[in-house]
């Protein structure tokens, strides 16, 4: 798994610890239905990263016994995010690199906005919106050449990708407008207060 891979990985099981403990088929399913971008992960690259993490000191593990279907007693591995672990969390979601507003990474970031700061969110935002108008203008200067009518379904392949980037700048846009309206709603910084009378 390339680097940026194993650290959207990183971020995205942090991010899951941070809201609970969990133990590694329940962080697979996570990632799977809450952070769906992860569908294209093997879930064999879990377990090194998760290893990796206990390692750094980011994550701890306990044994936890639960009962069998044949009235036996197995033990689960449940993780847990660490002090550490979670200020290198807090680290990462504070980076806005250009591999943040990618289709691999924008979901994940997008995924952990509730614990990310106000100007970040900004940020992000805006750069996946930019990226967005980079692939509509590329979508449609090859609609404006595409073959002739012996070809319709790659014409019809370009149209429908480009109304799907165009619904999800749309979508940028609004949020982008309600985060500028929350910023400029939120109170700023108190006035100083007056000295002492001279």
């Amino acid at each position: 798994m390339s680097a940026r891979r194993t650290r959207v990985l990183e971020l995205a099981v942090l991010g899951l610890l941070y809201e609970a403990p969990l133990h590694g088929y329940e962080l697979r399913k996570r990632l799977t239905f809450q952070l769906g971008a992860f569908r294209a992960f093997s879930y064999g690259s879990l377990y090194p990263c998760l290893k990796e993490m206990l390692r750094q000191g980011h994550v701890s593990q306990t044994p936890q016994a639960e009962g069998s279907a044949r009235g036996g007693r197995r033990s689960r591995i449940v993780y847990r995010l660490t002090d550490t672990g979670h200020e290198h969390l807090h680290g990462l979601l504070t980076e806005v690199a250009p591999a943040t507003s990618d289709d691999e990474c924008f979901g994940v970031h997008f995924a952990l906005f509730g614990h990310t700061g106000p100007d970040v969110r900004l940020r992000i935002l805006h750069g996946r919106r930019d990226r967005l108008h980079t692939r509509l203008a590329d979508l449609r200067a090859r609609l404006a050449h595409a073959p002739g009518p012996a070809d319709d379904y790659t014409f019809e392949l370009y149209r429908h990708d480009a109304e799907s980037v165009e619904r999800e700048i749309h979508w940028l846009d609004g949020l982008i407008a309600r985060e500028q309206r929350d910023a400029r709603s939120r109170p700023g910084p108190a006035p100083p207060r007056p000295g002492p009378p001279v």
